[in-house]
């Protein structure tokens, strides 16, 4: 019988190298009809596990009390930090005015900005532009520097202008833009596991330990691989593993709340340290290191049918050491 070994490793994603930033760009905008904020932002505290009550009713635990894992999500408010404007131009946009607000200079200490008269966003008319988008700075309690990221605002233009007016002096909390029970996509920067192996980076099988130049190699690579006078890029080869931009679609919201207390566990989270602010729970693991910035945005394609959240009777404290 022959041995069935298809091919090992995804090129889904190509290439295979290291992001540029620290926390991702989100470049798809998901259809809204409501003038609010297409997304938020947050910091990865680390998992636990929820005991809660089935509640779904095609489960066949339901009424039962289940074990989730879940991770936490720190989400201090965002500031807005300038309202950009865009016309078209060629085939794609480009902005045609910035206008910059007054946001928390000691957490932007490197980043140079003059604050624009209140009479620009007055004069602003929203026919003239084909959108709108606004720039966050985020407030991360576990150090000064922030960071600076773009995300769309839903509803027409004259809606998402009044949406930035009625938010660029009291700032935007997660509460304002997500519910309990809510799908959202999550973008964010995986962990680095930096330059490693074929096998490690795509899973190919060890050669026999009679066969020469290496065991953890790839076999032949004469004949297709080569037939183009150079090495195909489909060929599993060593290189940078990790710290690469992924997006998880549809993870759910278990829970939002503004009481750190009922999360953080003994010893606080390793590598972390306290909740201070707003926090989430989302079902599941979240790609990235701890104290990484992670973006989530309403779901781009949501399930039609979305499972009732557990009824949460107890949220995990045990000490993580």
């Amino acid at each position: 019988m022959k041995r069935v070994n298809p091919r090992h490793g995804s090129m889904q994603v190509w290439p295979r190298k290291r992001a540029k930033k620290a926390y991702p760009r989100v470049r798809s905008k998901p259809k809204i009809n409501d003038a609010v904020l297409v997304g938020f932002a947050g910091y990865k505290a680390g998992m636990t596990h929820i005991i809660g009550t089935d509640a779904y009713k095609h489960s066949l635990t339901k009424g039962q009390d289940i074990s989730v894992p879940v991770t936490v999500i720190e989400c201090p408010v965002l500031r807005i930090h300038s309202l950009r404007a865009y016309i078209p131009e060629g085939y794609g946009f480009k902005v045609e005015k910035e206008i910059f607000f007054k946001t928390n200079k000691n957490a932007l200490k490197r980043v140079s900005f003059k604050e624009s008269p209140a009479k620009d966003m007055d004069s602003l008319n929203p026919d003239d532009y084909s959108y709108f988008t606004i720039t966050l700075s985020t407030q991360p309690t576990f150090k000064k520097k922030s960071e600076i990221f773009e995300l769309s605002i839903g509803g027409k233009n004259a809606e998402a202008l009044e949406f930035v007016k009625s938010h660029k002096d009291t700032g935007i909390k997660i509460s304002d833009i997500f519910k309990e029970g809510e799908m959202i996509d999550i973008h964010a920067i995986t962990k680095g596991k930096g330059y490693q192996g074929p096998v490690k980076r795509f899973g190919i099988g060890l050669k026999s330990h009679k066969s020469e130049k290496g065991v953890r190699r790839p076999g032949s690579l004469a004949g297709s691989w080569k037939g183009q006078g150079h090495m195909m890029w489909r060929v599993a080869f060593a290189g940078q593993m990790g710290y690469h931009q992924r997006t998880h679609y549809n993870s759910q919201i278990f829970k939002i709340s503004d009481k750190p207390e009922e999360v953080i566990p003994k010893g606080d989270f390793l590598q972390y340290g306290k909740i201070k602010s707003e926090y989430i729970l989302v079902k599941g693991s979240v790609p990235g290191a701890r104290k990484r910035l992670i973006i989530f945005t309403k779901a781009i394609r949501p399930h039609k049918n979305i499972r009732n959240i557990p009824t949460i009777q107890e949220i995990n404290k045990d000490s993580k050491q």
